[in-house]
């Protein structure tokens, strides 16, 4: 393989079969549109839109694509990351050949770092270029290995929905998110995922997520002595004032308030 690194489309016609083969070197196939199958270790899985097989050196597969099917091929030496990198992430949940189906945040994070591993491959190649693909690639098995991690229910009921939407949030609250971004990555509209999430909790993503917010700048308030104006950003507020107003509204007084009845109790 002449780069550690590598990425690029593979196309399938309907009824298109790959037959079984393997390879000297890791490869993760991510399903970018169509349905098909894959077998694995035996085994034959469907393929969807989002899902992502993390294939072993030298483990025997096969595809077969059932309808129009467009895979991204990233294929990668495990040299390619630094030592630590590869046992915690490689070693230690990827074993053996995978499929994962992450859920739709997972899936929308996953798009979006393939699309950063593209543009740093078509730029000059520099040694930026390179480290930015190791750290790419590194953030790519982390969030393969937490949705592995996650067992499907295979239910795509309301509730589950929001328990997905609450634990983005909780994950995530330190990002700006907005209804929108939550939405778009579900492929949901903004009044759908605000209906489904305050059925369930009785409040929006934004009024949750403010909370969340809130509740880890209390934490971080009343344990660390971090300036207020780093504890703003570190929860994911730009604006002072935003952070301020937001504060006052659930816990009834200023930040700075806050901390000083804590050192008095």
């Amino acid at each position: 393989m002449d780069r550690p690194i590598f990425l690029y489309e593979h196309k399938h016609i309907g009824g298109h079969r790959v037959s079984e083969h393997h390879h000297p070197y890791h490869q993760l196939l991510f399903v970018l549109e169509g349905k098909g199958e894959i077998r694995l270790g035996g085994e034959v899985w469907r393929l969807e839109p989002n899902d992502a097989a993390l294939i072993v050196p030298l483990s025997v597969h096969s595809v077969l694509s059932s309808s129009k099917l467009t895979l991204l091929v990233l294929v990668f030496d495990e040299k390619a990351l630094e030592d630590n990198l590869t046992d915690r992430l490689i070693k230690d949940y990827f074993r053996a050949s995978a499929l994962v189906k992450p859920s739709g945040f997972a899936g929308s994070e996953l798009r979006q770092l393939l699309r950063k591993m593209l543009f740093e491959q078509s730029a000059e190649p520099s040694p930026l270029g390179r480290l930015a693909l190791q750290i790419q690639l590194a953030q790519l098995l982390l969030i393969l290995a937490r949705s592995q991690a996650v067992p499907s229910t295979g239910s795509g009921s309301n509730r589950l929905r929001a328990e997905k939407i609450q634990g983005y949030i909780d994950t995530h609250y330190y990002e700006q998110l907005t209804a929108g971004d939550i939405a778009s990555k579900l492929g949901m509209s903004t009044r759908h995922v605000n209906n489904i999430f305050k059925e369930r909790y009785d409040l929006t993503p934004m009024q949750y997520l403010a909370e969340v917010r809130i509740r880890v700048a209390q934490k971080l308030l009343a344990e660390t002595s971090k300036d207020i104006i780093s504890i703003c950003f570190e929860v994911g507020y730009d604006s002072v004032s935003t952070f301020y107003r937001s504060f006052k509204a659930l816990v009834k007084m200023s930040p700075k308030s806050f901390r000083e009845n804590q050192f008095r109790n």
